[in-house]
């Protein structure tokens, strides 16, 4: 967070998640080969680029995008949901894998299996909605003892559903071994797409 880097946003997401902000990346987009986009990425002469969706992982040739990106010497994360298999994934790129809450009405398509194949490197990250997501997140936490394995664990409040400061005061209340995350591009940009 807080590093200048490029969005490489792909279209279409299997799940639909309560409080999704990118619903327009379900349809449309621009129908690009991995030579345009990779050109495209290098016309921002940015080293770090996140790929996200809807859900990258939905689209067979995300694999070959984020190796393509790493043996361009670019410093790669990938946003993904969580209920697609990451064990292909270019072992260079930082996997940022949400564990979808029951808030999210998605939590029943969680592949806990990808876990296993996390790094202490990648990130685990959480969308709370509420009290109830937040006590389910902190189990989430110590039963797959998360804060021992992966340096970055997350918790995110839901925009303009749980208030930041509220999310902040749990934390520090139970001492959770996590780091909590805003959405710095909606308080920059107000939600513009493509931003």
């Amino acid at each position: 967070m807080g590093i200048p880097t490029v969005f490489v946003r792909l279209t279409g997401c299997p799940l639909r998640c309560v409080y999704c902000d990118t619903a327009y990346a379900f349809s449309g987009g621009e129908s690009m080969e991995l030579e345009e986009i990779l050109e495209r990425v290098a016309s921002w002469n940015c080293r770090h680029v996140t790929v996200t969706g809807g859900e990258p992982l939905a689209q067979p040739e995300c694999l070959d995008l984020l190796k393509s990106l790493c043996d361009r010497d670019h410093e790669v994360s990938l946003e993904t949901g969580g209920a697609m298999p990451v064990e292909e994934v270019d072992p260079r790129v930082c996997i940022v894998m949400d564990l979808k809450t029951p808030g999210s009405r998605e939590s029943h398509r969680n592949r806990y299996e990808n876990l296993q194949h996390l790094r202490a490197t990648d990130q685990v990250k959480f969308v709370i909605c509420d009290r109830k997501d937040y006590e389910w997140s902190m189990w989430q936490v110590r039963k797959h003892r998360l804060a021992e394995r992966i340096d970055d664990v997350l918790f995110s409040p839901s925009h303009e559903e749980l208030d930041p400061a509220q999310l902040a005061q749990w934390i520090l209340d139970d001492r959770l071994p996590v780091r909590m995350q805003i959405q710095l591009h909606k308080l920059l940009w107000n939600s513009e797409p493509g931003r």
